[in-house]
């Protein structure tokens, strides 16, 4: 039993059982021992591995896509490159080597990382070397310019809320304590109105959930965009309406309960990429389009066949298999899901159609 099972153990026998949200908020952020605040997670030695890690090419990808949108708007000059939940500056650092081939890109750039931890922060430090970076808390102390931004695999850690559907309402899936240990339990049924639209399409007993963090960033992103211009890519596995659940647990790349290893398992859910859309309304939102479609739309076949010809060997089966991970229907191409924000007078951004 971890230090952190204990605290919440103790928690919720003089408080009563917690939110899946308030559970999944110490084990990721606790300043002692949460899971992000006390090592670097990412990679063969952590518990997961992103896209970044997989290959360069998804960042090179990703920044020409930013460079894109960046030339469509009229290239403005100093504008924010910004990235939540940034990981190693991995992504970053991939995003800034090839946007250097677009002339004033990199000159124009003023790069920020929105990251809460202080590990993940020396990490990206390190990552990106000598190049001038700012860091922030939040989206909302990113500076008023036009702002460019990245979001891969950030919203899938964002706690979340489940809810059961009840005949007498809804019943929310509630963390307490049986027989000395962490257990699932239920809270007594109620109406809730942030949920009364999904009355029609929900039975009792079907599980639907919500993520109270999500909405409230996706609009300051999106009026940000709508007010000063820019564009932001959001690219995570989840899906377009939220049902079921999806709440996992990740250690040593090895699902575990949830309840277990309490602060030191990467927990997650799969993202409504609906509630996404509909929380940037000032904004234009291309439609949600897989990640497999959305890379061979902006060309990484071609470029995973150009770096295919200095290869040779185990170097070449593993580029190969780093193409397909990406971008295959069995693996990432599907599960991922791809949405972008541009302001309603931009054209439609690459990778995404009508």
């Amino acid at each position: 039993m971890t230090e952190l099972t204990q605290l919440l153990l103790r928690r919720i026998a003089k408080t009563g059982p917690i939110s899946i949200a308030d559970y999944m908020a110490d084990c990721l952020l606790h300043p002692r021992h949460g899971y992000y605040a006390t090592r670097d997670p990412f990679g063969a030695t952590g518990d997961f591995t992103t896209a970044p890690e997989i290959s360069q090419m998804f960042g090179e990808m990703i920044g020409l896509w930013l460079a894109q949108v960046w030339i469509d708007q009229g290239r403005p000059a100093p504008f924010t490159l910004a990235e939540i939940g940034p990981g190693r500056g991995t992504l970053m650092a991939d995003i800034l080597r090839v946007a250097r081939a677009v002339p004033g890109f990199a000159e124009a750039a003023r790069v920020h990382l929105v990251e809460a931890s202080a590990t993940l922060r020396t990490v990206q430090r390190r990552t990106l070397g000598d190049q001038p970076v700012t860091w922030a808390d939040t989206v909302a102390d990113l500076p008023q310019a036009p702002l460019f931004l990245v979001a891969n695999e950030f919203f899938d850690a964002l706690p979340i809320r489940q809810f059961q559907r009840d005949p007498a309402g809804w019943r929310e899936v509630l963390v307490a304590e049986k027989d000395g240990a962490l257990s699932f339990g239920l809270s007594a049924p109620a109406p809730l109105a942030s949920l009364a639209h999904r009355l029609d399409d929900t039975r009792p007993g079907d599980l639907v959930e919500m993520c109270p963090a999500a909405a409230p960033i996706t609009t300051e992103i999106a009026d940000r965009i709508a007010q000063q211009g820019g564009a932001a890519l959001f690219i995570d596995y989840g899906g377009w309406h939220s049902l079921g659940d999806t709440l996992q647990a990740l250690k040593a790349h090895q699902p575990v309960d949830p309840l277990t290893h309490c602060g030191e398992a990467d927990l997650t859910a799969h993202v409504d990429f609906e509630a996404l859309a509909q929380a940037a309304k000032a904004v234009r939102v291309a439609p949600m389009t897989p990640q497999g479609v959305f890379l061979e739309r902006l060309g990484i076949t071609a470029r995973a066949q150009a770096l295919a010809r200095n290869l040779g060997g185990a170097a070449l089966e593993s580029h190969i298999s780093a193409h397909r991970r990406l971008t295959h229907a069995d693996e990432m191409g599907t599960l991922f899901q791809t949405l972008a924000l541009v302001p309603h007078d931009a054209p439609m951004p690459p990778g995404f159609a009508e």
